[in-house]
C-alpha cells in the first residue's frame, strides 16, 4: 500500500490521496501503512547524516506527541497512584439516577410546625401521633366500655384475624408481634373484646397492665391469681412489653406455661404485644407466639371517612342516599393522583388512615384548601421519621440497674441498629439490601462511638433479622438488576414502603438532632470510599440532599473536604453531591460561583472537581460557559487535566445542547494553539470510545437511552443527523492528524467492532450507515478503511471474518461508488 501523507496539525493542507483502493473482498494485502517520514529523510536537502539526525528527531518529537495524546485519552477516573479500581460511568449514571428518583429535588423535604399542624387540621379529633408514646406503655386499668364500643364499630380486620381468635380461645394466651404503629393494638383489644364478652366485666371487662408494675409475664401471672371471688373472672388482659430497650430480657417459655394455666384456671385472656425484632423472636416462635398483620390501607380510610362524616353531620348514621354521594367523592379525592404522591406511602398505618381520612373530610367540607390539604398529607411521612428517632437514646441517660444484669451501655448497638438502618435504607434505598445491612452496622458503629466514646462498643454477630429489619422500618424487598463488575446480575433489592420516607427520614436527622450529624458525616466519608458505584453515587445524593438543608455546614463537612481529597473516588463523590445541590434553584448560584471558583483559582484537586461538576451540566449559567471553564481547566498547566476536561465536554454532547458542544469543538481544532488542538482532538477520540450510558443523566427512554449500550457517536449520529456530517469532519480531522492518529483508528476499531457486539448482533448498524460513508468520501479515506478492516481480520484475539468486513465496507462504501471505482481501476 503506498504511503500516507497525514497532516502533522490540524490546520495544514489536506494531504494527497494515494490511489489503488481495494475492498477486503479481495486478497488480503501484506505490510502496515507505510512511513510519514521515511521519505522526507531520505530527501533531506542538507545531506544524509544531518538529513538522519534531523528527521530522527522529528520522529521521536512526533512520537512524544502520540503518547501524550495516547495518555490523555486514558481514563481520568483511574487512581493510578493507588489501589483504586476506575470508576464505572456507567454503573455511576444509573445509580445515581436511582438515588434521584428517591430524593427528587424539593418533593419531601416538608418542615412543619407540630401544634400549628395539630390545631389546624385535625380540630378536635383526638388523632395520637406523637413520637413521644413510642416505647411507653399505656397506663394499667380497666378499658373504658365506651372506646371498645368505638373500637368494634371502627376497627378493621386484618388478613387471618379468624385464626388469632381461635389461637386465644385455644390457649387463652397470644404473643402477638408487630410493628409499632401497625394496629397490632387496636387487634389485641378486638380479640379480647370478642373473647370476653360473656365475662363478669366487675372490675374491668378488658383491663390494660402496666409492665412497670410487677415483674411483667410473672407479675400478670399473679395478678390473675390474685383475684379475690372470681371478680377478675374472664377478665381479658392486654400486656405490652418493651423489648427494644436495651438490658430489657424476654420472658421464658416456662414463665408463658404458668401465665397460660393462671388464665386457664381463672377462666381469663391474655395478650401479650411485642414489636418484631431479635428479641422478641423466640416468642413469637414459640407456641404461643403470632405475628399480627397490618389492617389493609383502603379499608382504613375508607371506616375512618365513613366516621368522620358521620360525626360531621351529627345525626348518626345517613341513609344511602344521603351518605354514599360524599363518601363516594372522598374516595375519589382518596385516589387523585396528588393528593397519592402527597401522602408518598405505600400503605397507611392507623393513626395515619384516620389523619388522612380527617383531612379529606375537613377539604369536602370547605374547612381546608386543596393546598392544606396536600401540605397535610406530606406531613404524614415526616411525622412518621419523628417517631421513629425522637428520643432513641434516651435510655442511655439513665443510670445502669443495680440488679446485676448488662450494663444499659454495652448494648447501645442493639439500641442503635433500627435507627442506623433507617438511615442507611434512605441513602441506599434501591440498593442490594447486603449494601443496605453493611452501610447500617457501619453507621451503628459510628452512632455508639459518638455516644459513648469512653467505650468501645460491642458489635453483635448473629443479631441481623431481615424480616424484622423490614417490618420495622417500613421495607419492601424485591428481585432486581445489581451492578457487578460492569455487569449486571439479579440480587435482592431493598425499598421503604412509600416515596416519601427516604426524604423525611434524612430531613429529621439533619434538622432535629444536630448531634447525630458527625458521625453521619464520617459515615457518609466512608461510603464515598466504597469501590460499588451503587453504594458512592447513592450516597453522594444524599450528600447533596443534606447539604441543601445546611449548605454551610455541608459544603464545609462533606462537599470540600472530598473536592480536595487525592482519591479520584472521593472528588467523583464531591462533584456528585455538588451537582445534587445545584438541582435546587435557591442552591444554583451559589454552586456555579464556587464551581468557577475553583476552575479559576482553585488547586489542581478542586479544579479537577470543578471539571466533573461542569459536566453534568448545572454548575454554570450555560454550556458556553461551561465549556469555558473546561477548557480554562484542560489547557492550563500544560494540559496536566486535560483528560478529566474532555472527558466532561463528552458528558456535555449527551445534553440537547450537544450542537454548541461540536461547533466549540471545531473552532479548538481551528486554533493555532496547541493545547486547544489537543483538547479538541482528545475529545472526538473519546467521543468514539465512550458509551452512552457513561454519560446519560436522563432517563431511558429519551432518544439517547434507548441506546445506552451505543458509542456516544453512532448514537448522537442516528439521533440527531443534522449532526452527522459536523461528526464526521471532526472525526476525520482525528483520524488525519499525526499525533492522534493512532488513537483515533483505535476508536474506529471501536465502532466497527460494536456492530457485532452483544445479544443485538447489528444494533448499532444505523450508526455506522449514517458515518461511515461521510468519513469516507474521498479514496484515500477508503484506503485507509481498508487497511484497518484488513488489520482486524489479522488481529489474533479477536479476529474480524471476512463476511463481517465485506459487510462493514460494503456499508461505508454504496454499490454505486463501488462499482464506479472497480471500472476506473479495471
Amino acid at each position: 500500500m503506498a504511503d500516507e501523507a497525514v497532516a502533522e496539525r490540524p490546520d495544514e493542507p489536506a494531504p494527497q490521496r494515494p490511489q489503488n483502493v481495494r475492498s477486503p473482498e479481495a486478497p488480503p494485502r501484506g505490510g502496515e501503512r507505510g512511513d510519514e517520514h521515511a521519505q522526507g529523510a531520505a530527501e533531506s536537502p542538507d545531506g544524509p547524516e544531518t538529513g538522519d539526525d534531523e528527521a530522527a528527531e522529528r520522529a521521536k518529537e512526533h512520537e512524544r506527541a502520540a503518547d501524550r495524546i495516547k495518555d490523555l485519552t486514558r481514563d481520568p477516573l483511574a487512581d493510578e497512584d493507588g489501589e483504586d479500581g476506575p470508576t464505572d460511568l456507567a454503573a455511576a449514571a444509573r445509580a445515581r439516577r436511582a438515588g434521584r428518583k428517591l430524593l427528587t429535588s424539593g418533593r419531601d423535604f416538608t418542615s412543619f410546625d407540630r401544634s400549628r399542624f395539630g390545631h389546624a387540621h385535625i380540630g378536635d379529633i383526638n388523632v395520637s401521633l406523637d413520637a413521644r408514646r413510642s416505647g411507653v406503655a399505656m397506663r394499667g386499668g380497666p378499658v373504658p366500655e365506651e372506646e371498645l364500643r368505638r373500637l368494634r364499630r371502627a376497627h378493621v380486620e386484618p388478613a387471618g384475624y379468624v385464626r388469632l381468635r381461635r389461637a386465644l380461645e385455644s390457649r387463652r394466651l397470644l404473643v402477638l408481634g408487630g410493628a409499632p404503629g401497625t394496629g397490632r393494638t387496636s387487634t389485641a383489644l378486638a380479640l379480647l373484646d370478642e373473647v370476653t364478652r360473656n365475662g363478669s366485666g366487675d372490675g374491668g371487662r378488658v383491663r390494660r397492665v402496666d409492665p412497670h408494675q410487677g415483674e411483667g409475664v410473672r407479675g400478670l401471672s399473679g395478678e390473675v391469681a390474685g383475684g379475690e371471688g372470681g371478680e377478675r373472672r374472664g377478665t381479658g388482659y392486654l400486656l405490652e412489653l418493651a423489648l427494644d430497650r436495651p438490658g430489657t430480657l424476654p420472658p421464658d417459655e416456662m414463665d408463658l406455661d404458668q401465665l397460660a394455666s393462671t388464665l386457664a384456671e381463672g377462666g381469663a385472656y391474655a395478650v401479650v404485644v411485642v414489636s418484631v425484632g431479635s428479641a422478641a423472636n423466640p416468642l413469637l416462635a414459640g407456641r404461643y407466639g403470632m405475628v399480627c398483620p397490618p389492617a389493609p390501607s383502603r379499608e382504613l380510610v375508607t371506616v375512618r371517612l365513613r366516621e368522620r362524616l358521620e360525626e360531621a353531620r351529627g345525626a348518626g348514621s345517613p341513609t344511602e342516599a344521603e351518605g354514599a354521594g360524599p363518601l363516594e367523592r372522598a374516595a375519589r379525592l382518596a385516589e387523585d393522583p396528588e393528593v397519592t404522591e402527597a401522602v408518598g406511602l405505600d400503605d397507611l398505618r392507623p393513626a395515619e388512615a384516620e389523619l388522612l381520612a380527617s383531612l379529606l373530610a375537613e377539604h369536602l367540607l370547605g374547612s381546608l384548601t386543596r393546598e392544606e390539604l396536600l401540605s397535610g398529607c406530606r406531613s404524614i411521612a415526616a411525622v412518621q421519621a419523628h417517631e421513629w428517632f425522637a428520643g432513641v437514646d434516651r435510655a442511655l441517660a439513665a443510670p445502669p440497674s443495680g440488679d446485676g444484669r448488662t450494663s444499659v451501655r454495652s448494648a447501645t448497638a442493639a439500641l442503635f441498629h433500627p435507627v442506623a438502618f433507617r438511615i442507611a435504607l434512605a441513602v441506599l434505598g434501591g440498593g442490594s439490601h447486603s449494601a443496605v445491612s453493611a452501610a447500617a452496622h457501619l453507621l451503628t458503629w459510628e452512632l455508639s462511638v459518638q455516644s459513648d466514646p469512653d467505650n468501645t462498643p460491642s458489635r453483635p454477630l448473629f443479631c441481623d433479622d431481615p424480616e424484622s429489619d423490614r417490618a420495622l422500618s417500613r421495607a419492601r424487598s424485591d428481585d432486581g438488576a445489581v451492578d457487578v463488575a460492569g455487569a449486571e446480575v439479579t440480587g435482592r433489592l431493598i425499598f421503604y414502603r412509600g416515596s416519601a420516607l427516604p426524604a423525611a427520614v434524612l430531613a429529621e436527622i439533619w434538622d432535629r438532632h444536630f448531634p447525630v450529624r458527625a458521625p453521619v458525616v464520617r459515615w457518609l466519608r466512608l461510603l464515598a470510599d466504597d469501590p460499588r458505584p451503587q453504594v458512592s453515587m447513592r450516597a453522594a445524593v444524599a450528600a447533596g440532599e443534606l447539604s441543601v438543608r445546611d449548605f454551610e455546614h455541608g459544603f464545609a463537612e462533606l462537599v470540600r473536604p472530598l473536592a480536595e481529597a487525592s482519591s479520584p473516588r472521593r472528588r467523583v463523590f464531591a462533584a456528585a453531591a455538588l451537582d445534587q445541590v445545584a438541582g435546587h434553584a435557591s442552591h444554583r448560584k451559589a454552586v456555579r460561583k464556587v464551581v468557577d471558583d475553583w476552575s479559576r483559582h482553585g488547586t489542581a484537586s478542586l479544579r479537577w472537581t470543578a471539571a466533573m461538576t461542569l459536566g453534568h451540566g448545572r454548575a454554570a449559567d450555560s454550556v458556553d460557559g461551561a465549556l469555558d471553564a473546561l477548557a480554562r481547566i484542560g489547557v492550563r498547566d500544560q494540559g496536566r487535566q486535560l483528560a478529566v476536561a474532555s472527558l466532561n465536554v463528552v458528558r456535555l454532547l449527551a445534553l440537547p445542547q450537544s450542537a454548541t458542544v461540536l461547533r466549540r469543538l471545531g473552532k479548538w481544532v481551528d486554533d493555532r494553539r496547541e493545547e486547544y488542538q489537543d483538547l479538541a482532538l482528545v475529545t472526538i477520540v473519546r467521543l468514539a470510545t465512550t458509551d452512552v450510558d457513561e454519560v446519560l443523566d436522563d432517563e431511558p427512554g429519551t432518544p439517547l437511552g434507548d441506546r445506552g449500550d451505543w458509542p456516544l457517536l453512532l448514537a448522537l449520529a442516528v439521533t440527531r443527523p443534522e449532526l452527522t456530517g459536523t461528526l464526521a469532519g471532526l472525526f476525520w480531522t482525528a483520524l488525519n492528524t499525526a499525533r492522534s492518529r493512532d488513537v483515533a483508528f483505535d476508536a474506529l476499531e471501536t465502532l466497527l467492532r460494536s456492530a457485532s457486539r452483544g445479544e443485538g448482533g447489528d444494533r448499532t448498524r444505523p450508526g455506522l450507515v449514517a458515518l461511515l460513508p461521510a468519513l469516507t468520501s474521498e479514496e484515500h479515506d477508503r484506503q485507509q478503511l481498508d487497511w484497518l478492516l484488513r488489520r482486524m481480520m489479522r488481529d489474533q484475539d479477536r479476529p474480524l471474518t471476512t463476511e463481517q468486513a465485506s459487510a462493514l465496507w460494503r456499508l461505508a462504501v454504496p454499490a454505486r461508488r463501488r462499482s464506479d471505482e472497480e471500472e476506473s481501476h479495471g
